[in-house]
């Protein structure tokens, strides 16, 4: 199958480790130009080495947190400099935030930029060139929790916010060719994650998660939340805009 993905220009926000990385090596090995922002730069070095070994024609980097900057001036900056995207992964977000669900407004606000609105006030600048030239990918990495509605509270909500975001903005977009979609990972481990410390230090709890919520019986990996990101951002997604994708291991 051709993704017709070589050569496109690519945006990926959240790319140094975990799902990230394992999205911009995905798109590295299938010929994409490659912008990726995060906040490390040693771990981007590393991600840039590693695409580039796959054949990745350009790989520029930026580091920049995106809870710390103004959003919409920081996207026009990525255009300017690197030019209009044809694709943009938006993967921000995490659960790592306050727990409280009775927490006031800036607990839940910071959960919100966080897990959404951060990358809604990027699309507001990245989506138009898109809308002009008629066809576009964006594809926002939600979570399973947005469906499932279990764990924190405050990020499930954000997650279920961003989706619903999809939903509706997706419907809106896709007479101009602009594929607006969200991806589900599920428990997913990699070096670091939460889950792969569990694995380590409390093996047990590990094992009934499993046992209790993920019908496959173990944790995905990065690479199979990537093959799904690719395909969305391929020509061969055109008839799924505002789709939102789980990709959970049976979640339940």
């Amino acid at each position: 199958m051709d993704l017709k993905i070589r050569n496109k220009n690519v945006l990926i926000v959240g790319a140094s480790k975990g799902i990230g990385k394992g999205i911009a090596l995905a798109f590295a090995a299938e010929g994409a130009k490659i912008t990726a922002v995060a906040r490390t730069k040693e771990l981007m070095e590393e991600v840039r080495n590693e695409a580039l070994a796959l054949g990745c024609p350009k790989f520029d980097y930026v580091i920049e947190d995106i809870m710390k900057c103004d959003t919409q001036a920081f996207a026009q900056s990525l255009i300017d400099k690197f030019g209009e995207f044809d694709i943009v992964v938006h993967n921000v977000g995490g659960s790592l935030i306050s727990r409280n669900p009775l927490g006031g407004a800036e607990e839940w606000n910071y959960a919100l930029k966080f897990n959404a609105v951060a990358s809604i006030d990027m699309n507001s600048v990245l989506i138009p060139p898109m809308q002009k030239k008629g066809w576009g990918r964006v594809i926002q990495i939600s979570s399973i929790s947005a469906k499932m509605l279990r764990g924190n509270p405050l990020y499930a909500s954000a997650k279920a916010f961003l989706d619903a975001y999809v939903t509706t903005v997706g419907r809106a977009l896709a007479p101009d060719g602009v594929v607006l979609c969200s991806v589900q990972p599920g428990a997913v481990a990699f070096p670091g994650s939460y889950w792969d410390n569990y694995t380590r230090t409390d093996p047990a709890r590990c094992e009934d998660f499993l046992r209790h919520h993920q019908g496959i019986n173990r944790f995905g990996t990065p690479k199979e939340i990537a093959n799904v990101v690719l395909f969305m951002a391929s020509e061969q997604s055109s008839f799924m805009p505002s789709a939102i994708v789980p990709v959970d291991g049976a979640n339940m």
